[in-house]
């Protein structure tokens, strides 16, 4: 892997710089194998119905962090990134008991006189009078369509102001053309905040970086009995707790798909190791990732007491979580690396997997090592996923392929395919709290969440009943992959 290097203005895309893709139908298993051996091609669409914009992404980290101002330049229509604060940030905000946030977030209203002239003269006299109003104690500025198609020198601009305010001032380079991967603008944000906020290291703590969405404080436990404390980043963080991330003894994401940048960064640049084992899902899985964290905090006598005693602690009810889910159907919709993760735990709980619709796949990982891949620990634990499907949301091709099984259950990580589920008839469910599955609680907690939804059988058959289906019958009787283009590379779409 290219060493990681913050004096770039902006990170390469995934595509280039993961080899990601967003389109494949076939063995999960032959996916690992093309990707491993570096022959994975991406496959090309005629049609697409919608992706995700990456600025939505990186709008979402940079509105968490307390202190700063994030400067949207674009379009006043963009400013709809900022309901990223209100679905994730305020909740999170609230939940920890902070109510004085300290963010604030502005539009530059970009319009066609700007995309003839440039924007920047604008962009700068805003970041003025936020500074006056605000005192922030850095500026972000993320960037759109409008802004990069006329190539607005925002980082002249932001130097500029930096030296006039004194005060960090930093692009964020997310236009949502750049990448067909939204995941992209998780990156384009960590590489803002690596060069605009963190800062060399004074000195190692005792504290364990911990990436993730909701900030729930679900390490604390385990981390306090190994003597150490964990700190939630960066959604909720304020600026001065950013700036000697450094300093942590290790990092742990939730989420390789959120946090493969800044984790991969933290270790190449300041020396902080990263947990790289895959997420800890299903017993496994999370003996695996418990083992991990033991070598890298130098606990492995300790995590060794822990693995052995909660084990025993979820013995009876596991086993009974498991006869009672023994051959139901699952068909699994979310992103790349969660996806992997809710896999693995189905299958633990003797699940059967019909098939699953992910967002998209990384073929590497920004740290290089193969043993935090998730979906080759899936294959590796439990097994093939015959039926792997990656797209990037493109939900008529999810809606044929659902059209075509018998599941007992639909489970989705993203909230937009929920209500097919229950137009078709499928008991459905959303994971949208990632901590919830996590570790040997979260899969008894699973396990009581799955049998919860398999109650509402007669409920979802009421709904499939009144329910329209917009997409026309011709539609769903089609190979769902019909508009792939077979010409291009890639694994052939023959179901």
């Amino acid at each position: 892997m290219k060493p990681i290097d913050i004096n770039q203005s902006e990170v390469a895309i995934r595509e280039i710089r993961l080899n990601s893709i967003t389109n494949y139908y076939g063995s999960a298993k032959e996916l690992v194998r093309q990707s491993q051996e570096g022959c994975l091609k991406d496959k090309k669409r005629c049609f697409s119905q919608c992706i995700g914009c990456s600025s939505g992404n990186a709008f979402c980290q940079l509105s968490g962090i307390r202190d700063v101002a994030v400067i949207n330049h674009a379009p006043a229509g963009c400013s709809n990134d900022f309901f990223q604060f209100e679905f994730i940030n305020r909740v999170g905000f609230e939940d920890l008991g902070i109510t004085d946030y300290r963010s604030h977030f502005y539009n530059t209203n970009f319009k066609e006189k700007n995309t003839v002239f440039g924007g920047t003269e604008k962009l700068k006299k805003i970041a003025r009078e936020i500074y006056e109003r605000e005192h922030p104690k850095a500026i972000f500025i993320t960037t759109s369509c409008a802004s990069g198609i006329i190539g607005d020198d925002v980082d002249s601009a932001a130097g500029e102001l930096e030296e006039e305010l004194g005060i960090p001032v930093t692009p964020c380079y997310c236009e949502g053309f750049r990448s067909k991967l939204w995941t992209s603008g998780f990156d384009a944000a960590y590489h803002s905040v690596l060069k605009g906020v963190i800062k060399p290291p004074r000195k190692k703590t005792n504290k364990v970086n911990i990436i993730n969405f909701w900030g729930s404080h679900i390490f604390d436990d385990l981390l306090n009995e190994l003597g150490y404390e964990a700190q939630y980043i960066v959604p909720y963080s304020s600026y001065e707790e950013l700036e000697y991330v450094s300093e942590a003894a290790a990092t742990i994401q939730i989420c390789s798909t959120l946090g493969s940048y800044l984790g991969a960064a933290l270790e190449q640049l300041y020396g902080v190791p990263e947990i790289r084992f895959a997420p800890a899902y299903g017993i496994e899985g999370t003996d695996r990732w418990m083992r991990e964290v033991g070598r890298v905090l130098h606990r492995e006598e300790q995590i060794e007491e822990i693995i052995s005693r909660r084990h025993r602690e979820i013995e009876e009810p596991l086993r009974e979580y498991r006869e009672k889910l023994k051959g139901k159907r699952a068909y699994l919709t979310a992103g790349a690396a969660y996806g992997h993760s809710l896999s693995a735990l189905l299958k633990d709980l003797g699940m059967i997997l019909l098939g699953a619709s992910i967002y998209h796949h990384d073929a590497h990982y920004d740290n290089g090592d193969i043993k935090a891949d998730a979906l080759a620990n899936v294959i590796d634990m439990y097994g093939d996923i015959p039926k792997y499907h990656v797209c990037n949301k493109q939900t008529y091709e999810v809606v044929n392929i659902l059209s075509k099984i018998d599941a007992d259950i639909l489970i989705s990580r993203h909230p937009g395919i929920v209500v097919w589920g229950a137009k078709l008839g499928f008991p459905t469910f959303i994971e949208d709290d990632e901590q919830l599955a996590f570790g040997y609680q979260g899969i008894l907690n699973y396990a009581e969440k799955i049998l919860d939804t398999l109650e509402t059988i007669e409920f979802t058959k009421n709904i499939q009943k009144h329910a329209r289906i917009p997409y026309t019958k011709w539609w769903l009787k089609q190979n769902p992959f019909t508009v792939w283009d077979e010409d291009e590379g890639g694994r052939a779409a023959n179901e």
